[in-house]
This record gives C-alpha cells, sequence and structure tokens, in this order.
C-alpha cells in the first residue's frame, strides 16, 4: 500500500501532457515570433510568413529522430543520450551536446533581450545597449528564482502564460487580418505585392535558417522524459501539438506584421517589430498590449527554457562531459546554465545571438540524424528516409545562410568557429582526462 501510495504521489509531480505542451511552447512562442521576424525579413523581404512556413517544414522532419529515440529513450537528457547512444562517450558525442547546451543558452540571452527591448519600446529606450543588457540580466535572474522553487510550479505557471501567450497573439493576428482586410490572407498564397528578398532565393533559404530557432524549442520536451507523465506516449505528442499551434500563429501574426509594415519599417524595428506593427493598426493601446504580451512571453520562455536546459546540463555533468562547481549539487546546473545566459545577453546583440544559436543548433541536427541513421534505426524503429530528408533539409538551408553571413557579418561566423573550437578542444581533453583517470583507476583495483 506504502509503495502504491508512493507510485501514486510521483505520478501527480511528473509534467501532464498539457504542461509538456506549455513548456514546449512557452520556448517556440518567446524566443521565435518577437524576436526573429525583423531578422528575418533582412534576409526573406517580403517573403517572411512563407519562410516561417518553411521552416515548419524543416522541423517537423527533424523532430522525427527526436520522437524515435526520446519515446524509446525516456530521459532527463534526452539529446545527450541520443549522442551517447549513437557516437559512445566520446569526443564527439560531448561536443555536440554542448553545441545543443550553448545553442540554448543562446536562446535564452534571445529571450533575455527580446525582454528588454519590448519593455523599453513605450520609453523610446529600445535602443539603449546599456538598458537592453541590464534589462535582459535581471529577467534572467528572475526566471532562475521562479525556477528554484520546483516543477510544479515552472508547470504552473507555464500552462498559465502558454494560454495567455497563444490567446494574447491570436488576438493581435486576427485584428491584424481584419484591420487589413480578410482579403490579406490570400497574401500567403501570392506573391503580389510582397517585396522579393535581395538575394532571391538565397536570401528566403538563409531567412529559413532563423526561423526554425522559432521552432527548435520542441527539443526542450526531448529533455523532459524523466519527468512526463507516460513519456512513451506523451514526447511525440507533445512536440506535434505545439509545432502545430506555433506554426498556425506565426502563420497569422506574420502576414498581419507584412501586413502593416513595409520590409525596410521591419528591419528598422527588427528587435520589436510585432510592437512596431500595432502601431498603426491599432494606436498606443495596440502598442501597450503587444508589449504586455511580450514580456509574459519572453519570461515564461526564459522560466520554461531554465527548467528543461538545465536537466539537459544535469544529465552531460553525469556522463561526465561537462564540469560541476565545487560542493553539494543542490541547483548548480540552473546556477551555471543562468549564468552563462546573463554574460551571453550583456554582451551579444539579437542577431548575432540569433545566428550563432542557429548554425550551432543545425550542425548538432544534423549529427543527429546521422547518429539515429547509422547506428540506431534499428534500435528505435525508424525510417531512414525521413532523417535523409531532414538532413539535406538542413543543408539547404544553412549553407546560404553561411554564405549570406560570410559577406554581410563575418566576425559572427569567426565568433561561431572559436565557439565551436573551444567546445571541441574542451571536450577532448576531458575525455582524455576521463581515460586516464579510469586506467589509474584499474590500476590501482589490480593492486
Amino acid at each position: 500500500m506504502h509503495l502504491l501510495m508512493d507510485h501514486d504521489t510521483q505520478t501527480q509531480q511528473k509534467l501532464s501532457l498539457t504542461g509538456s505542451v506549455a513548456l514546449g511552447t512557452g520556448v517556440m512562442i518567446g524566443a521565435g515570433i518577437f524576436a526573429l521576424v525583423g531578422q528575418v525579413a533582412e534576409l526573406a523581404g517580403g517573403w517572411v510568413p512563407w519562410a516561417f512556413l518553411a521552416g515548419a517544414v524543416v522541423v517537423a522532419f527533424s523532430s522525427y529522430s527526436y520522437i524515435r529515440y526520446s519515446a524509446t529513450n525516456p530521459s532527463s537528457g534526452g539529446i545527450a543520450m541520443l549522442l551517447k547512444a549513437a557516437y559512445g562517450p566520446g569526443v564527439l558525442a560531448g561536443s555536440f551536446s554542448l553545441f545543443m547546451y550553448v545553442s540554448m543558452i543562446l536562446a535564452e540571452s534571445l529571450l533575455g533581450r527580446t525582454f528588454a527591448s519590448y519593455l523599453l519600446r513605450p520609453f523610446g529606450l529600445q535602443g539603449s545597449e546599456v538598458w537592453v543588457a541590464v534589462l535582459a540580466v535581471v529577467a534572467i535572474v528572475a526566471a532562475a528564482l521562479v525556477n528554484l522553487v520546483g516543477n510544479r510550479w515552472v508547470e504552473r505557471s507555464a500552462t498559465v502564460t502558454a494560454a495567455l501567450k497563444i490567446v494574447g497573439i491570436a488576438v493581435l493576428a486576427i485584428a491584424g487580418i481584419l484591420a487589413a482586410g480578410v482579403s490579406s490572407l490570400g497574401r500567403l498564397f501570392s506573391a503580389a505585392d510582397r517585396t522579393p528578398p535581395e538575394a532571391g532565393w538565397l536570401g528566403f533559404l538563409a531567412g529559413t535558417t532563423l526561423c526554425i530557432l522559432a521552432y527548435k524549442g520542441f527539443t526542450t520536451i526531448t529533455n523532459q522524459g524523466a519527468d512526463l507523465q507516460q513519456p512513451e506516449r506523451n514526447i511525440g505528442r507533445s512536440i506535434m501539438i505545439s509545432l502545430a499551434l506555433c506554426t498556425v500563429l506565426y502563420l497569422l501574426i506574420t502576414v498581419a506584421v507584412t501586413g502593416s509594415l513595409t520590409v525596410p519599417q521591419i528591419v528598422e524595428a527588427r528587435d520589436y517589430a510585432l510592437a512596431e506593427a500595432a502601431e498603426p493598426m491599432f494606436g498606443a493601446w495596440g502598442v501597450t498590449l503587444t508589449v504586455a504580451i511580450a514580456i509574459v512571453a519572453t519570461l515564461s520562455g526564459l522560466i520554461a527554457s531554465l527548467f528543461s536546459v538545465s536537466k539537459l546540463y544535469d544529465m552531460l555533468r553525469d556522463m561526465g562531459q561537462a564540469p560541476g562547481l565545487p560542493g553539494q549539487e543542490g541547483h548548480q546546473s540552473l546556477y551555471i546554465t543562468a549564468g552563462l545566459a546573463i554574460v551571453m545577453a550583456a554582451f551579444f546583440d539579437l542577431g548575432q545571438i540569433a545566428s550563432l544559436g542557429a548554425i550551432l543548433y543545425l550542425a548538432m541536427d544534423i549529427a543527429i540524424h546521422l547518429g539515429i541513421l547509422r547506428h540506431l534505426k534499428d534500435d528505435v524503429g525508424a525510417k531512414p528516409w525521413i532523417p535523409w530528408v531532414a538532413i539535406a533539409l538542413d543543408v539547404t538551408v544553412l549553407v546560404p545562410f553561411v554564405l549570406l553571413k560570410s559577406q554581410s557579418d563575418p566576425f559572427t561566423l569567426v565568433i561561431t568557429a572559436v565557439v565551436a573550437l573551444v567546445i571541441v578542444v574542451a571536450q577532448w581533453f576531458t575525455v582524455r582526462h576521463r581515460s586516464d583517470e579510469d586506467a589509474r583507476q584499474g590500476e590501482h583495483e589490480q593492486h
């Protein structure tokens, strides 16, 4: 009886499907639509809605590998465990796991700076680097404090705020479409009156690369395995529901924004484009409403992301692929994750953060699919053609993005290369140190 009660208590403490969807959409909506519309418009021009739709298609194929593995092997570090199973506990698995970890931290710093940009918009201070950095740090600290309370508080806050975000963005999008005329929905199917990308299809594909960041929050759901009710069934359902919800919302809001602002206006207000689009449609109250929704979206996204990313770091530390702080474990992973996000939010702008995060994420994503194809497809029952399509789509959007960035922003590519090199070298030393320790321990046991 006691054991049965313990089991029931443990089940009640786990995340429900609703809570899991709320965490997933919380990360996606916060990091995506508020921060990236302007960045995407710089590359994709007036084809922004189609870029977000294309991003959804790429991520839909990518999600298959994660769903197949996580449903078979649910854990709190789903991606890290997948890479370890595919490549062994060596440099490759550790490096790509840290690529994912760093890209998630970059998403958190993106959320922090987006929160600051929107909060400062009514005061005309959205261009202040100092205030944007300060408020971004405050937001990350606040989200970390909420996570210290525990799982149930995270789930409850995520569920409520996800509902507010979905309803709020839907209202803004529908109202914007009605203001522009319902016929504006036809713009999804016609290129008429749309400003094409300056770089043509290369620009469109590069813009799609950034749109993928608006959906990649689905990967945090794979890290919920140990904390999710019926993970074998609910991980896949949670991912697909989250992706579907976000795709519909993104299409509606981007149609409304591109109907309200010209491409140069969107680009000029790239860090707070939704608030800028609300002004001609609804006036001051529309800006206020958009800012309020953005604040809720970004803060709740930070809370959800810190929860999931800390779980990934726990797994990496347990696998010996990431260091811990001295003393008892406690909330070490939360402190490390929040600390790194604070540093990135303070020293990088939104464009650099988005670019760095997209490249690291897609590199890791390709490694995931190759790992499934080469080593795990039979174990997880995967159909090989789907990961192959996912790899092809990843390469199709990543190569144009890197080519255009090499011309417009080579510094960010250099930073990305340095970060990747540091991660790989650090992993090489970590694995070598671990091997030496294992060898010494084996000799000691023999004696």
